[in-house]
């Protein structure tokens, strides 16, 4: 597991039913390509987060795939239609195995 990563998102309290809302993701962690050297020429193996994914209900919202020109730190901004009141579950897939996850509830009036 990567040292220091830490997953945020901003989503909503609430919404009316049908609205689209912005959802926003970070992630800190330090994303290594694999295509460096340290100082003494030993390539430092490749370290990022490979895949992010954000769910509604059980229901995929969006899926995406990194590679490694990926930046350090990615953000993600996006809109999710909102039916009904639920839990948007999150989820970031690390090269070494790691997965971290974080879930937001959103209320429908």
């Amino acid at each position: 597991m990567a040292s220091g990563v830490k997953p945020r998102v901003k989503v909503p309290k609430s919404a009316s039913a049908g609205e689209a809302v912005e959802i926003k993701t970070l992630i800190s962690h330090q994303m290594e390509s694999g295509q460096r050297k340290d100082s003494d020429g030993n390539t430092i193996p490749r370290s990022i987060i490979n895949r992010f994914t954000c769910e509604f209900n059980g229901e995929m919202v969006i899926d995406i795939e990194m590679l490694p020109a990926i930046s350090t730190n990615p953000y993600f901004q996006f809109e999710a239609t909102v039916p009904e009141t639920g839990t948007f579950a999150f989820t970031w897939y690390d090269d070494d195995g790691s997965v971290y996850e974080d879930s937001k509830e959103i209320s429908v009036a």
